[in-house]
């Protein structure tokens, strides 16, 4: 049994201090006294937060989830629990089948393996069903038609699967996923307009991927996806690194969206806790700079933004306190993909999933399933 002392403890309405929070695997009390025979951490005033969730994440530390590499995952695992993230969804791109397949197989490994860092809660898989017209970074020589078939034998690793509703004829494959999978559906590189948004959303669609990227704009005829995103109650993810969205939008985005339904996450790639240079992104150079990551046409190839850094952003450009900021990227995420009854808040019975930041939310030590996986502060 474990005891953090000495923190300020972040629950998802309010700040505790001058309590300690108990735990095992599990989160067994927060209270006055430290229980007897307890090993004691000493949190030095600084911030005791549930762990992080990055939902949408290709890699970091020079790995990505499409590398054929084992051991790519737990590379990342490792290198994202120095960021306070405990837990996490790899997110495969639009390459051929036989890339993706062989990401999902390491992806199964990585979640049934015991790696000292954070944990593989299953894939997100972005693409390949997606609008060409809004591609991004991905690859359009590989996009297909929404198929089934094509995810059957995977349905039971898959969390999310981002994709192009209007692409789906009929909605065929948006239903067939809701009828027979707990699968998240979310809406991505789509040319979809604010109708066919809302018909996808009736047949439970629930969440949209990085607003406002790569995605039909907000338009006072037609609102869009981003008009759906903001009048709506989907999920909505932001990649909060001040280059894909001008931060002066993030307080309109709480002003419209509200606090609960809102998703932070990093959309890193291999870049991510690495020098600028050239790297490489579902088969196609990337260049970083500046914090900025670029394929060659100019078009944003994911980010290399941390998810602790997307908290703070996100804070210092809102009217935000800290606990609303931290349960953007980790009891909203936990919520969207419906792991909340275990992660995603510092609750009696939950999964001691814990992070220690600094007011600038710079990570002193991260706690996973109640394992210290990273430690800067004893």
């Amino acid at each position: 049994m474990k005891a953090i002392i000495n923190g300020k403890i972040v629950l998802k309405n309010c700040i505790l201090e001058n309590k300690v929070i108990v735990f095992d695997k599990k989160i067994i009390d927060i209270c006055d006294d430290v229980p007897t025979n307890s090993k004691i951490i000493d949190a030095q005033g600084n911030y005791v937060s549930p762990g992080l969730i990055d939902i949408h994440i290709h890699g970091c530390n020079g790995f990505d989830a499409m590398d054929e590499d084992e051991n790519a995952l737990e590379v990342i695992s490792k290198g994202l629990a120095k960021t306070g993230v405990t837990s996490f969804l790899p997110t495969t791109m639009t390459m051929s089948t036989e890339r993706i397949y062989k990401a999902f197989d390491n992806i199964i490994k990585a979640k049934n393996k015991s790696i000292k860092g954070a944990k593989v809660l299953g894939a997100h898989m972005e693409g390949p069903f997606i609008n060409e017209k809004y591609k991004g970074a991905q690859d359009s020589k590989y996009t297909y038609s929404p198929s089934f078939d094509f995810i059957k034998d995977y349905k039971d690793i898959i969390k999310i699967i981002s994709y192009s509703p209007e692409v789906d004829k009929d909605f065929k494959f948006t239903k067939k996923v809701k009828k027979e999978t707990d699968i998240v559906l979310s809406i991505c590189h789509s040319d979809a307009s604010y109708s066919i948004g809302k018909e996808a959303k009736d047949l439970g669609v629930t969440n949209i991927t990085h607003l406002f990227n790569a995605m039909t704009p907000l338009n006072h005829r037609n609102p869009g996806v981003v008009g759906l995103g903001l009048m709506s109650d989907m999920y909505c993810e932001l990649i909060a690194d001040k280059i894909h969205i001008n931060p002066d939008l993030f307080q309109f985005i709480i002003d419209n969206k509200g606090k609960d339904k809102l998703v932070l996450i990093t959309d890193s790639m291999r870049a991510g806790c690495m020098p600028d240079g050239e790297y490489e992104l579902g088969g196609q150079t990337v260049y970083v700079k500046n914090n900025s990551a670029r394929i060659s046409n100019g078009s944003l190839a994911g980010s290399v933004l941390t998810l602790n850094k997307a908290v703070y952003n996100f804070k210092e450009s809102t009217n935000l306190n800290i606990y609303e900021a931290i349960n953007l990227a980790s009891l909203n995420p936990a919520k969207s993909i419906k792991v909340d009854d275990k992660k995603g808040s510092l609750e009696i019975g939950k999964d001691a999933d814990i992070a220690i930041f600094n007011k600038d939310m710079n990570c002193l030590a991260t706690i996973v399933q109640g394992d210290i996986v990273y430690n800067k502060i004893n």
